[in-house]
């Protein structure tokens, strides 16, 4: 088991006010790593918002391929961070030896193409990247998107926060909206790829639990799209039907959680839309998932949704105070945070829910 959490804020947070989310559910972590996605940018990047940015841990040599293969691909680079990391010893993390945020002009090019041309363009130069770098064993490349900003690392989430100065009152980093777990990836190999959460052409998405249909999603999944790659967690089986159901498919958000977690049939054939639940579990079957989770997810337009499995058997609470939401796998984290909230106005999702966040703070609860 493990524990995620997220924030989405009127007014801009430091990372530091993830972590304080996440902290206080300990013991349902093992401290053996962090993750975070940062969306709606501010602080020093909040200049930069329609510029794709490069989130990339590497060696030296890897800097040098990511420059070389941008560069050849007619990418301007116009901002750069480089974190300014604490090397002070005895800190618990697997430190790679560079951290590149790199934002890029498009190539001349693309500048006048529609923004699904665009979005396929950072598709492709990301998977391209990867490999790369992969090939080499040279880094890893974990999003390339405008206004995103992804870190992931081995170790201590106190220490790891400490090498990159995240507790800071004048880290450079803020944001409107940040998902994070504090948990390396168990269940199989530990590398960065795989600690949560994953991110996927504006799409973001972390989980708590498992899914015993693992195998099943990802044969399918290989077949649907090229960025569906990797598979290093079960948990990316949920991104990638998110996607494909919402950017693929182009259906509303309601249909994800009948893909996922599909209704009895004895339900599904009292309801009016009998026929069409009927025809989403034929053609996407191979999508369903099973086992004990919960999720978090932030889509394009930057709404905040969770959901359960059919059971709820992995907790998730939505709580606010008018300026700020946070979800988080235990009350004790919103308590952190949210100390001045209504705490009888949480949310404590349903396995039939969906629980959805807009820019506005607005939450929305969708019945199945």
């Amino acid at each position: 088991m493990c524990r995620i959490g997220s924030i989405k804020s009127k007014v801009p947070v430091q990372p530091s006010k993830a972590l304080q989310l996440m902290l206080p559910q300990q013991e349902g972590h093992d401290n053996s790593g962090y993750a975070m996605v940062m969306q709606d940018l501010y602080g020093i990047f909040e200049g930069y918002k329609d510029k794709p940015l490069l989130s990339v841990a590497c060696t030296q040599r890897g800097i040098r391929m990511v420059k070389e293969f941008m560069h050849d691909h007619n990418f301007m680079q116009i901002f750069g961070w480089e974190p300014d990391v604490d090397r002070r010893p005895g800190l618990d993390i697997e430190a790679m030896p560079c951290y590149l945020f790199h934002n890029y002009d498009y190539p001349y090019e693309y500048r006048h193409k529609t923004q699904a041309e665009r979005e396929e363009l950072l598709l492709d130069t990301r998977l391209a990247l990867r490999e790369l770098l992969e090939k080499e064993q040279e880094g890893f490349v974990y999003s390339f998107w405008p206004d995103v900003l992804t870190l992931k690392e081995i170790g201590d989430p106190r220490d790891i926060a400490t090498y990159f100065r995240l507790w800071d009152d004048d880290c450079p980093l803020k944001a409107k909206s940040i998902v994070t777990q504090c948990r390396q990836n168990t269940n199989y190999d530990i590398v960065r790829y795989a600690a949560h959460p994953f991110f996927l052409q504006g799409y973001t998405l972390c989980a708590n639990g498992e899914n015993t249909f693992y195998t099943k999603n990802k044969e399918y999944q290989k077949s649907l799209h090229r960025g569906y790659i990797g598979f290093e967690s079960d948990t990316q089986n949920f991104l990638y039907t998110l996607h494909y159901v919402l950017h693929e498919l182009k259906w509303p958000i309601k249909y994800y959680k009948h893909v996922i977690t599909p209704l009895p049939f004895a339900e599904a054939d009292s309801r009016e839309d009998r026929d069409v639940l009927a025809l989403i579990r034929q053609s996407l079957g191979h999508l369903e998932i099973n086992g004990p989770n919960s999720i978090i997810a932030v889509l394009p337009d930057g709404k905040m949704m969770t959901c359960c499995d059919s059971k709820k058997l992995r907790p998730v609470v939505v709580g606010s105070n008018g300026t700020m939401v946070a979800i988080a796998s235990e009350v004790c984290g919103l308590n952190e945070i949210l100390p001045d909230r209504d705490p009888s106005q949480d949310i404590y999702p349903n396995e039939r829910e969906v629980v959805v966040i807009d820019n506005d703070l607005v939450v929305q609860r969708w019945k199945q």
